[in-house]
């Protein structure tokens, strides 16, 4: 009976620790498309212009234009990016092509989706994609794995005839992303997010918080607003979903380790000492 009373206990602890996992992998709810979604697109990393996670940012250019846009994605994120061109009504055949770069502007491949694609003459749009690798949470430096931080779009043509050159067009892009969960946690994390100009803000909220007057808290929270070129972030600060399913399975494990113990000392412990002996026996 009481081997029964434990199981029920283990059982209900392990649905409570499961709940928030179930809870924390659902996907989030999407932005809306009209809430600031911005209207025109940076032409370098530098003014590329902000968009958060389910955010649909339209632009207006030419063709031979670079496109720039900016989104945050933190650690266990899988970004999907996906961009449709609209072309002209009358051009000849032209190949687009969609790039993702990270906070530090290396190019980061893609696990599946067109990147590029030729659009047929008179095609009245083009669309592509690139499902990112899932962004780490930390990473040998060597390495070229996706890390926390700030990643750039670049939208562009790179195949089409001289006379469709400087033609206008107009391009949709929308940024969402998969919560992996526990399944692509890493054992370390980096201090800082790579985001332009985070380290420079870091140390500026550093000396005006230690600062003694007035003056050279200004000073230097000015200087950090100069000084940062990316002011977004994830939905509740970076590295937000530090709950991951692996503490689902780690509390898992506890239990049926501790289950397999009680059912062990069950099974040997006999059943005691015979009525027949005495006790001093």
């Amino acid at each position: 009976m009481s081997i029964t009373r434990v199981l029920s206990a283990a059982v209900l602890a392990v649905g409570l620790a499961a709940g928030p996992a179930v809870a924390d992998s659902s996907p989030s709810p999407s932005a809306s498309e009209d809430s600031g979604a911005p209207t025109q697109a940076g032409t370098s990393f530098r003014t590329a212009a902000e968009i958060d996670q389910g955010q649909q940012a339209t632009a207006s250019g030419s063709t031979g234009d670079y496109l720039y846009w900016s989104f945050p994605a933190d650690a266990g994120q899988r970004p999907d990016v996906k961009a449709t061109v609209k072309l002209p009504d009358a051009h000849a055949g032209q190949t687009w092509q969609l790039d993702v770069y990270d906070g530090l502007r290396r190019r980061q491949a893609c696990q599946y989706g067109a990147q590029t694609r030729t659009a047929a003459q008179g095609a009245t749009s083009v669309e592509l994609a690139c499902v990112m690798r899932t962004v780490r949470a930390w990473s040998e430096p060597w390495a070229d794995d996706p890390l926390p931080g700030t990643y750039y779009i670049r939208l562009t043509v790179v195949d089409l005839t001289s006379a469709d050159l400087g033609q206008p067009v107009s391009a949709e892009v929308k940024v969402d992303s998969k919560d992996i969960g526990g399944s692509a946690a890493v054992d370390g994390s980096l201090a800082e997010p790579l985001v332009p100009g985070i380290a420079v803000k870091a140390e500026s909220d550093a000396d005006s918080s230690s600062s003694a007057d007035g003056s050279s808290s200004d000073d230097a929270s000015s200087t950090a607003k100069s000084a940062v070129l990316s002011s977004i972030e994830p939905d509740g600060g970076w590295s937000s979903g530090w709950w991951s399913d692996r503490w689902v399975w780690t509390g898992i494990g506890g239990v049926l380790a501790a289950l397999a113990g009680i059912g062990g000392y069950a099974l040997t412990r006999g059943a005691g000492r015979p009525s027949r002996v005495p006790p001093g026996a």
